[in-house]
């Protein structure tokens, strides 16, 4: 590993476009009980200058973590990459057990949220949905094991050289997909 001459604490935030500020702090407060924080606008771009007025809210996800949005309203409308699935870019948020993920489920679903799963992944299980910005999202509860992620954490390493030597799937963690409870049906 790299000795480098300084060391990062947490992400201090992550940014995301939507279309807008109001109705995207009002949607997260209410379907997932994110708090709103703060608000920047400028009419100027702090870090390049150029004119762009902009709406930069900043909401509280819990445990230090921050989610920020922009919204710009003289840029084009926004949209997702065409290339990219709309299953990969996503934002996951930690939730403290199965039944709390049930729970928001249920709370999301009586709000008029589509949401897909819960889906089984091994050591979480998890739920998708999308915001009023299209972006998805996911909540998710741990379910592993300490050996479960010490034995994930041993094969990393193996499974990304495997990856990068043949772009096909390792199966160095083909346990991850036997859910226990279909094991009784």
């Amino acid at each position: 590993m790299t000795t480098l001459p300084f060391a990062l604490q947490k992400i201090h935030h992550v940014a995301y476009r939507c279309r807008d500020a109001k109705v995207t702090a009002d949607w997260y407060a209410a379907m997932l009980g994110m708090s709103f924080q703060t608000a920047f606008s400028e009419d100027h771009v702090p870090s390049t200058g150029a004119y762009d007025p902009y709406m930069h809210i900043f909401l509280d996800c819990g445990g230090g973590n921050v989610i920020a949005f922009f919204e710009l309203p003289q840029q084009p409308d926004m949209g997702r990459d065409p290339n990219t699935p709309e299953w990969v870019q996503h934002i996951a948020f930690q939730v403290a057990d199965f039944d709390t993920l049930k729970a928001a489920k249920a709370h999301l679903e009586a709000n008029g949220v589509d949401v897909l799963g819960p889906t089984f992944h091994g050591i979480f299980r998890s739920i998708y949905f999308f915001d009023p910005n299209g972006h998805r999202l996911e909540l998710a509860c741990d379910i592993g094991t300490e050996e479960q992620y010490a034995e994930l954490r041993r094969v990393a390493p193996l499974m990304l050289d495997e990856w990068s030597r043949t772009k096909q799937a390792p199966r160095h963690a083909d346990w991850l997909h036997v859910d226990p409870g279909s094991l009784a049906e």
